[in-house]
C-alpha cells in the first residue's frame, strides 16, 4: 500500500512539472549534427556552454567524477552511458570533426563571454537560455544519489558534514534507521553521504561515519558501494540572502540564513525531482561546520577550467 501511495505521489509531482522539465530534449544543443554559430551560443548563459562542451564528450561515454555537477547532470540523462568507464582520451578518439569544430566555437564564445561579463548563470527574469531550464522528467530523488542497502536494525548518527564535531539536525539527535529506505551519493573520506526520510515527512541529507556502519553498503546490483565524492571545494560569495537547508527535496527546513557578502565553500550543484537547482555549500554555524543546499541564484559560482586539448586530436580524423 505504501508503495502505491508513493507511486501516486510521484505521478502527481510529474504532472505538475513545468513543460520545459518534461520536454523531450535529448541534448542541450545538437553539436553532433550541425555547425554551431556564435550568435546562437550567446543566447545562453555562460555556465550552459560548459555543459555543452562536456556534452560532446559525454555522448562518447566519458565518465565524470562522482559528486561534481557534471556527474549529477549527465547521470540523470536517459541517453548517457558511462559504462564501461571511458577516459577523456578515449572520448577524444570518438569525437567527429564537426564536434571538434563546435567545441572550439564553444570555447571561443566562453572566453568572449568572460571578457564581456556575460552572466555565468541566469537569474531573475533574464531571457537567456540556461541548462537549468531543461531538466529531464524527475523522480522522488536528488541527482547524484542512488538507493543503497545496509544491514537492517541499525540506528546511525547523522551529521551535516563529515566529522562528529559538525552541526547535527534534530537538535543534535539526527539518526537514520537502516530498516527504512536510504539513498547515498558516495564517500567523503570515511563518511558516507546519505539522504533519508525523517519523522515530520521531510528528508535530510547528511553524513554517516563509516566506522559506525555494521556490514557492507550495497549499491545497485548488490555490489559494494565504494564511490568516492569529488567536490569542487572552492571559495564563493553569497550574493543574496538565502536559507541553508539539509532538505532540498520536500520541506526545505532552514538550518540558518546566509547573508549577502558572506563567503562559503562551494561543493557541487544538484537538481531535485521538481527540476529545481540547488548549490551545495559548506560554512560554519556557531563555530560548527555545516553543509547544506541553497537555491540557485544566491551564489557567485566558481567557473570551470576548460580541458586542455592535444592539437594532435583535432583535424586528424
Amino acid at each position: 500500500m505504501k508503495q502505491l501511495v508513493r507511486f501516486l505521489c510521484i505521478a502527481l509531482v510529474l504532472a505538475l512539472l513545468p513543460l520545459t522539465a518534461l520536454a523531450d530534449r535529448a541534448y542541450l544543443i545538437d553539436s553532433d549534427s550541425h555547425r554551431l554559430t556564435e550568435a546562437e551560443l550567446w543566447e545562453w548563459d555562460r555556465e550552459s556552454l560548459s555543459f555543452m562542451f562536456n556534452e560532446i564528450f559525454a555522448r562518447h561515454g566519458f565518465t565524470f567524477d562522482p559528486g561534481g555537477k557534471f556527474y549529477n547532470w549527465f547521470n540523470n540523462q536517459p541517453w548517457y552511458q558511462a559504462t564501461p568507464k571511458v577516459s577523456r582520451q578515449e572520448a577524444y578518439n570518438k569525437t567527429t570533426n564537426l564536434e571538434w569544430d563546435n567545441y572550439h566555437t564553444i570555447k571561443k564564445v566562453i572566453q568572449d563571454m568572460e571578457a564581456a561579463g556575460h552572466p555565468y548563470r541566469k537569474s531573475g527574469k533574464s531571457k537567456l537560455k540556461s541548462w537549468t531550464d531543461y531538466q529531464p522528467a524527475g523522480s522522488w530523488s536528488l541527482t547524484g544519489f542512488e538507493p543503497v542497502t545496509l544491514k537492517s536494525g541499525q540506528k546511525l548518527a547523522v551529521y551535516s558534514a563529515p566529522g562528529t564535531d559538525s552541526w547535527r539536525g534534530a537538535n543534535g539527535k539526527a539518526m537514520v534507521n537502516t530498516n527504512g529506505s536510504v539513498w547515498a551519493a558516495g564517500w567523503d573520506g570515511n563518511w558516507l553521504q546519505v539522504f533519508y526520510e525523517v519523522n515530520n515527512g521531510g528528508l535530510r541529507v547528511g553524513y554517516v561515519n563509516g566506522s559506525a556502519i555494521s556490514g557492507k553498503v550495497k549499491g545497485n546490483g548488490g555490489v559494494n558501494f565504494n564511490q568516492t565524492l569529488y567536490f569542487s571545494r572552492e571559495r564563493a560569495k553569497i550574493t543574496a540572502n538565502c536559507q541553508l537547508t539539509d532538505d532540498p527535496l520536500k520541506n526545505q527546513t532552514t538550518i540558518t540564513t546566509l547573508s549577502s557578502g558572506r563567503f562559503v565553500t562551494y561543493l557541487t550543484t544538484a537538481i531535485n525531482q521538481n527540476g529545481r537547482v540547488w548549490d551545495y555549500v559548506e560554512t560554519t554555524v556557531n563555530g560548527q561546520t555545516v553543509r547544506g543546499y541553497i537555491p540557485s541564484g544566491c551564489l557567485t559560482l566558481p567557473t570551470e577550467t576548460l580541458p586542455d586539448i592535444d592539437p594532435s586530436y583535432y583535424g586528424d580524423k
